[in-house]
């Protein structure tokens, strides 16, 4: 019967950020390796055929965007890095490394705290946010998984008008 190895940094447990989550077991150090996301390589158009926006309820999905050409779903074969939920204030990032994605400890991390990274989905310009919507609770919340909007540089005469 083969033996399931558990990660050492993290457990899975209830979130009240949205469902499951993973919590810190010990201390994590900043800069800390914690886990390789894992799961099924596939191309976009395959993503966008598997998850598609406009007949989901609301958005939820385990792909990661690799590169240009490829994602991950963890749905298939993935690890318990899709567990890690979204935070607009994170204490991990996703960092892509020679064609694996890792989630690293941005700062210190304290046994017990949740693991969060901020998800920054790629925004298309009709993006509805409804179907995208944040449940982190952070005081810098934007209230949604979206990457940020872009700031457009206002010209000087516009800044005049509104001050």
């Amino acid at each position: 019967m083969p033996t399931t190895s558990r990660n050492p940094y993290f457990e899975i447990r209830r979130s009240r950020i949205q469902g499951r989550g993973a919590f810190a077991r010990r201390k994590i150090r900043k800069g800390t390796r914690i886990i390789e996301y894992t799961g099924e390589r596939v191309s976009h158009e395959e993503a966008d055929r598997r998850y598609d926006d406009e007949h989901m309820a609301r958005h939820h999905t385990f792909l990661f965007t690799l590169d240009k050409k490829t994602c991950l779903d963890a749905a298939v074969n993935g690890n318990d890095a899709r567990y890690i939920n979204h935070s607009c204030d994170p204490n991990c990032e996703a960092v892509i490394d020679d064609g694996r994605i890792w989630i690293e400890a941005l700062r210190t991390i304290a046994p017990g705290e949740e693991l969060v990274y901020d998800y920054q989905y790629e925004r298309e310009d009709d993006a509805d946010e409804k179907l995208y919507p944040c449940r982190c609770g952070s005081a810098n919340c934007r209230g949604t998984i979206l990457a940020p909007r872009r700031r457009t540089k206002r010209s000087s005469s516009a800044a005049r008008r509104s001050a």
